[in-house]
């Protein structure tokens, strides 16, 4: 049996927190693979700010090299809101022999009691949870913990520091870092 490990999110941009965090739980978990799943339209955020087709090349370069990270549009192809449930649903569905690990902050952790078909969808997904400063792990819900280095940086933190004419290097990875600058991604507060 396959075991695929699923990181969600918006990935705008991808910065080196959600490398980080997929390289420890694929080691930890001894996964095969990694996915990144760009949402579509996040249910627990108001909006994204750049293009999906921006989102997605700037996955893809993240993950440029390694062979245990893959994209997955699953929710860019199914358009609407990016339930949790509605994407294990369709993935079970399309790797019936495949055990998925969705990946989560601490922060989803605490919010787990008011996702979107919690009580179902917590029998068709292992969920992993990682630490992030601020927040607890505890749950009433199975969540296997996994040891991630501490990297307080978000994709809202390097927004702004472009916003604000910052220098932003080393916060993701340089592909990623190009491609913002070639495209002149999130400078004054618009999509470029």
């Amino acid at each position: 049996m396959k075991r695929v490990g699923i990181l969600g999110g918006t990935f705008d941009p991808p910065h080196l927190g959600h490398m980080i965090i997929a390289q420890e739980v694929h080691q930890s978990l001894n996964l095969d693979e990694v996915w990144f799943i760009p949402s579509h339209i996040p249910p627990h955020k108001n909006t994204t700010k750049t293009k999906v087709e921006d989102r997605v090349n700037m996955v893809q370069l993240a993950i440029q090299g390694n062979s245990y990270f893959k994209v997955n549009t699953v929710e860019l192809d199914r358009f609407g809101k990016s339930y949790t449930f509605d994407t294990i649903k369709a993935l079970n569905k399309e790797h019936s022999s495949y055990m998925f690990y969705f990946i989560i902050g601490a922060d989803m952790v605490e919010y787990l009691p008011k996702w979107h078909r919690i009580d179902q969808l917590i029998k068709l997904v292992q969920f992993v949870g990682v630490k992030r400063p601020g927040f607890s792990l505890s749950s009433t819900y199975p969540v296997i913990e996994v040891e991630v280095p501490q990297f307080d940086i978000s994709s809202t933190f390097i927004r702004n520091r472009i916003k604000d004419n910052q220098p932003f290097s080393y916060f993701t990875p340089e592909g990623v870092m190009n491609y913002i600058k070639e495209k002149r991604l999130y400078a004054n507060g618009t999509s470029g």
